[in-house]
């Protein structure tokens, strides 16, 4: 089936992406693939934290926790507000080469300017503009209103 892929991070920017790509899946009949890419937080340090025991444990689950509520989040708003075939997928790593991996399989990829990162005067943000240059598929960047 053919499908539109956007990330969502929870971000105002990736949730105007997120109703862009929706309406634009329910025009052309195609099933919409949300992506979210997180990264555990013991892997967010270059040092060694073995030491730090059951609290990165604990601090590894709480981000994956909220990790899949923001998915969840994202993909119950789409089915409360559009008739479309929703996939959610949760990512473990880099969110710009999750997107830019999935966008081999897509008809289209859909990315807000810019997410929860910082430097927030940029145009575009480093996921958009990776998005833009290395993708598979057709890309469209929602810009913030």
């Amino acid at each position: 089936m053919r499908e539109v892929v956007v990330g969502v991070d929870g971000s105002p920017g990736a949730g105007q992406a997120l109703r862009w790509a929706a309406d634009y899946a329910v025009v052309g009949g195609q099933r919409l693939r949300l992506v979210h890419a997180h990264v555990p937080y013991s892997r967010q340090y270059p040092f060694d934290l073995t030491s730090a025991g059951s609290g990165l444990e604990a601090a590894d689950a709480r981000s994956r926790s909220a990790a899949e509520s923001v998915l969840a989040d994202a993909a119950a708003r789409v089915r409360a507000e559009a008739d479309v075939d929703v996939l959610t997928e949760l990512v473990e790593g880099d969110a710009a080469q999750a997107l830019l991996d999935r966008s081999a399989r897509a008809d289209l990829l859909v990315v807000g300017a810019r997410g929860l990162g910082g430097f927030a005067g940029l145009l575009l943000g480093s996921v958009s503009q990776r998005c833009v240059q290395h993708a598979a598929c057709p890309v469209v960047v929602v810009p913030q209103s």
